[in-house]
Order: structure tokens, then C-alpha cells, then sequence
């Protein structure tokens, strides 16, 4: 039984792997290249990611992801504004600094999560064709946050990465697409890492007496 399973398992794969788009690749490619750079705290993340994002917006469409294919367009948008506010968004215009997530952002996070999975999902049940409509709604929705804090230089960003990726690895591998759920694996590594990396650049404070 478990040799049939393995058998069988592995020919769905590559039968999955041969189906893939060139598109689908290339946005792989792409989305690795361009959160190895942000775990590397390099600006040309930003515009890498909008290539990415672009590809992505198709690949989700295609497999009726509508919230997550929505969410390439909001990355775009995030990306612009990220790519300046790394730049600019300093003290005095100077070059933005890591720094750890305010009460007030975990508080505006938790709000937007709970109220876009909620409404988003609704209607996706509701009026769409969309697959695993509140699952998707949540898996955008914190991938919002997670943008929103990384856009910010908030430490914390990856720790909501991480998460998200935990959840997408299994429902991009449900929808067969097999390349990028393993890419999302690969993000999961990302991102512990980069967690890692931006540690080391936060700004030591003395101690209080």
C-alpha cells in the first residue's frame, strides 16, 4: 500500500511538474530572487518583486485564486511605496533603519486579518468560483500585514511570513501548483533567515538603570 501510494504520488507530481508554465517558472524565479534580497536588506528587492508579482497575478487567475491574485496588485502598489520609504523614510529623509513592530501596527494588523477574511471570503463563497475562498481571504490578508511591516523595516515581518508560508506550502501543492509550493518552502527558509539577518542590524539601545 505505501509503495502504490509513493508511486502514484510521484507520478501526479511530475505529470504536475510537466505541466507547468513557463510563466509559472519564471515567477518562481523571480519571487526566490527577490525575498533573498529583502532577507539580505538589498533595496533592488522592490523592483524584482513587481516582476514577480506581475507574473503571479496570471498564475493565480488561472488557478482560481482570485484573493491571492488581487494581492499581486496591492504588492505592486506596496512595492513602490517600500522601495521609497527604504530610501527616504528615516529620520530627516535619510535611509530607513530595522526597528521593532509599535502595539499600534500589531493592533491594525490583527484588525485588517480578521475583518478582509471575513468580508473577502464572504463574497468569494458567495459570488465567485473561487477555490478555499476564507482560507485564501486569510492567507492574503496576512500576507497584507506581513508587507505592510517589511515595507516599514519591522523586524517582525517575517515572523507574519513565516506563518503564511507554513499555510501556503500545503494549499499551493492542493491547487498542483507543484513548483511554486515548493518555492514557498524555500520562502519559509527565506524567511527564518532573514529573521535572522535583521536581528543583527537592530539598533542596540543602552540599558536602563
Amino acid at each position: 500500500m505505501p509503495t502504490a501510494f509513493l508511486l502514484d504520488f510521484g507520478t501526479a507530481f511530475l505529470e504536475g511538474l510537466r505541466a507547468t508554465t513557463g510563466l509559472e517558472w519564471v515567477a518562481v524565479l523571480t519571487g526566490f530572487a527577490c525575498v533573498w534580497l529583502a532577507a539580505r536588506e538589498k533595496i533592488l528587492n522592490f523592483p524584482v518583486a513587481i516582476v514577480s508579482c506581475a507574473l503571479y497575478m496570471l498564475v493565480y487567475h488561472r488557478a482560481q485564486l482570485y484573493s491571492d491574485r488581487n494581492l499581486q496588485v496591492l504588492f505592486v502598489v506596496l512595492s513602490l511605496y517600500g522601495w521609497y520609504e527604504w530610501l527616504h523614510g528615516g529620520r530627516g529623509g535619510a535611509e530607513l533603519q530595522v526597528s521593532r513592530t509599535r502595539p499600534v501596527e500589531w493592533a491594525g494588523c490583527l484588525l485588517l486579518v480578521a475583518g478582509y477574511t471575513a468580508g473577502y471570503g464572504y463574497y468569494l463563497r458567495n459570488h465567485t468560483d473561487a477555490s478555499l475562498p476564507y482560507l485564501d481571504s486569510l492567507t492574503t490578508a496576512i500576507s497584507i500585514a506581513a508587507q505592510f511591516l517589511l515595507m516599514r523595516k519591522r523586524l517582525e515581518n517575517w515572523l507574519l511570513w513565516i506563518l503564511v508560508d507554513l499555510m501556503y506550502v500545503p494549499l499551493l501543492w492542493y491547487k498542483q501548483l507543484y513548483p511554486t509550493s515548493i518555492l514557498y518552502a524555500l520562502y519559509l527558509a527565506l524567511a527564518a533567515y532573514g529573521y535572522r539577518q535583521w536581528q543583527q542590524h537592530l539598533p542596540h539601545r543602552p540599558q536602563l538603570a
